[in-house]
């Protein structure tokens, strides 16, 4: 947004360049707590905000104060292919827990907690998915936080929900650490501004390891994130209508192609297909498809054994690459027949 670019410049202009405090600018852990109050009603106070470099750094943070070796995380299968990297980093184990199609991609509560233990340490949750695209129901986020262990809420597709109504973990347990960001909403990937909201009793020691390791976040990217958070309301409003008509022209594209979609993905940018009318390989057929076709895509396999026979489709591009790319990939079909 013209309002994100143009307060990096004024920063740089005001000579707000320096390091900021550790938490991050009180400003803009204000705006984020107003915008979790605002948008879903929740009251999260200052000092439990960390602004980090990129959401990835605060999971790591988070994860490395809590996990010990040998100790579990559980997460579902398929999710975010970097989520077992942080957590075996720790010396932690990822306990993987299905999640299937035929179940709305959810948790099953019951799967959940007969996976329990004294060494979990806590469930990590992803609403809007990446890859799949669908939101955690409150119901689902309800039996998870009466199991006692702590959630872990990645909640950086928040904001990109097409239908029906996105939660936050806050909404149903304070004991809880959300993690957040500006690169999907505000299309800031490379910003690197992120956050993390955590209770209190562990903020002193989040803040330690932030001094130690980072220091703190780039000023000039927090100054811009305070103006994304209170200014770029209707550059976001624009770019969902964009992205809704994307995600509904290639959902129809890729059903007429043969690819099954039985669980229609509301949020994020990514439409998670069913290809195993075609291939019961994702990785071979991703990398047929990108040297026949030209076509990137990523293989359900990436993100978990649960993922096998899907393949991720992003619309995170204009609408003419993706009507060439289904083109590209509708000759690529045909000529596997």
């Amino acid at each position: 947004p013209e309002c994100v670019k143009d307060a990096a410049c004024k920063a740089i202009r005001d000579g707000r360049c320096q390091y900021t405090h550790s938490l991050g600018i009180i400003e803009l852990r204000e705006a984020i707590c107003a915008h979790y109050h605002a948008k879903y009603g929740v009251d999260v106070h200052p000092d439990q905000v960390l602004v980090t470099s990129g959401t990835s750094p605060s999971m790591l943070l988070v994860f490395s104060l809590l996990c010990r070796p040998g100790e579990r995380v559980l997460l579902s299968d398929p999710s975010y292919a970097c989520y077992p990297n942080f957590i075996r980093f720790t010396g932690a184990v990822p306990d993987f827990v299905p999640v299937r199609e035929a179940d709305g991609f959810q948790f099953r509560v019951d799967q959940v907690k007969a996976r329990m233990g004294e060494d979990v340490r806590g469930i990590l949750v992803n609403s809007p998915s990446n890859p799949t695209g669908t939101l955690v129901s409150p119901e689902v986020y309800c039996g998870l936080a009466e199991l006692g262990a702590p959630l872990f809420s990645d909640e950086i597709y928040h904001g990109l929900v097409y239908e029906g109504q996105e939660h936050t973990a806050l909404e149903f347990t304070d004991n809880c650490f959300v993690f957040n960001g500006f690169s999907k909403l505000y299309a800031m990937t490379g910003w690197r501004l992120g956050y993390v909201i955590a209770p209190k009793v562990y903020m002193k020691r989040l803040q330690t390891m932030q001094q130690n390791f980072f220091l703190c976040t780039s000023s000039i990217a927090q100054w811009a994130g305070v103006a994304a958070l209170t200014q770029a309301g209707d550059d976001v409003a624009r770019m969902k209508a964009v992205y809704d008509q994307r995600r509904r022209y290639m959902i129809g594209r890729l059903r007429e192609l043969g690819f099954g979609i039985e669980v229609e993905p509301t949020g994020a940018f990514y439409v998670f297909a069913n290809a195993k009318k075609y291939t019961n390989d994702s990785m071979q057929f991703t990398f047929d498809l990108l040297e026949k076709a030209g076509v990137g895509v990523a293989p359900g396999v990436d993100f978990g054994p649960g993922g096998e026979g899907y393949i991720r489709f992003s619309y995170a591009n204009s609408i003419e690459n993706i009507e060439e790319g289904m083109r590209r990939l509708e000759k690529y079909l045909g000529g596997l027949k």
